[in-house]
């Protein structure tokens, strides 16, 4: 479904992202895990035409989306579930969900619906300013707006940052679920433990390289990951 081929990003003159590659098969759910500034988020936005390429290419259902505009890839299929949520605190929970379905707005109903089911909490809360929400709500609402969209890929960046490990856990679980479902899943965390238990295949991204990759299950045995980001 998602391929990226020789990908080089730059910020300016400074290169962040040095010739990667790697595949996202449709169905799957792939995790791309590193530390703080391997360039993770950065391959996220770039994917997502917030960030345009130095080289390469990124290519989404056979067709390269290089030089698309962001809300041209959402209208693909691709979203985005960003880094620290990112909700509008002044408008309603409502609100915050109907930005997420501008593009897939014949289905606006029916998406509320989905989401409604998928978080009842939200329901509830929907007429309520998205600020007023709990951390872990706002988490909960970050993703529903992404799911709005109707996304064949849904990319999440560092869904569990700023959690409690409770709600680190629920969240994993809403992951898995519509990963289930059938949305693709590209999952960016540098909780590695939790992303590789959840996924089928890893990558680790180490200043801006791919450093190794392969069956997740696998990579959790792997004795340098152990080492580097297990604590172990």
């Amino acid at each position: 479904m998602l391929k990226i081929r020789d990908l080089h990003v730059s910020y300016g003159h400074a290169r962040v992202i040095h010739g990667i590659s790697f595949d996202v098969a449709k169905g799957s759910l792939v995790t791309l895990i590193g530390a703080n500034g391997a360039g993770k988020t950065t391959t996220l936005l770039a994917i997502s035409g917030l960030l345009k390429p130095a080289a390469g290419t990124i290519e989404f259902d056979g067709v390269t989306i290089n030089a698309k505009r962001p809300d041209e890839i959402i209208a693909m299929g691709i979203a985005q579930c960003p880094e620290g949520r990112r909700v509008f605190p002044a408008m309603t929970v409502r609100e915050n969900l109907e930005i997420g379905g501008y593009t897939n707005a014949r289905q606006l109903r029916e998406r509320l619906n989905f989401c409604y089911g998928m978080f009842p909490r939200l329901q509830e809360r929907q007429k309520q300013p998205a600020g007023t929400l709990s951390g872990g709500e706002q988490q909960m609402l970050a993703i529903a707006r992404a799911l709005m969209a109707g996304p064949k890929l849904l990319m999440f960046d560092e869904p569990s940052m700023g959690l409690a490990p409770n709600l680190v856990e629920r969240v994993g679980d809403i992951i898995a679920e519509i990963n289930r479902q059938g949305t693709t899943v590209l999952l960016v965390e540098q909780n590695a433990f939790m992303a590789l238990n959840m996924a089928t295949t890893g990558f680790v991204l180490e200043t801006g390289e791919i450093k190794l990759s392969g069956n997740a299950s696998e990579l959790l045995e792997n004795d340098y990951i152990q080492k580097a980001y297990l604590g172990l």
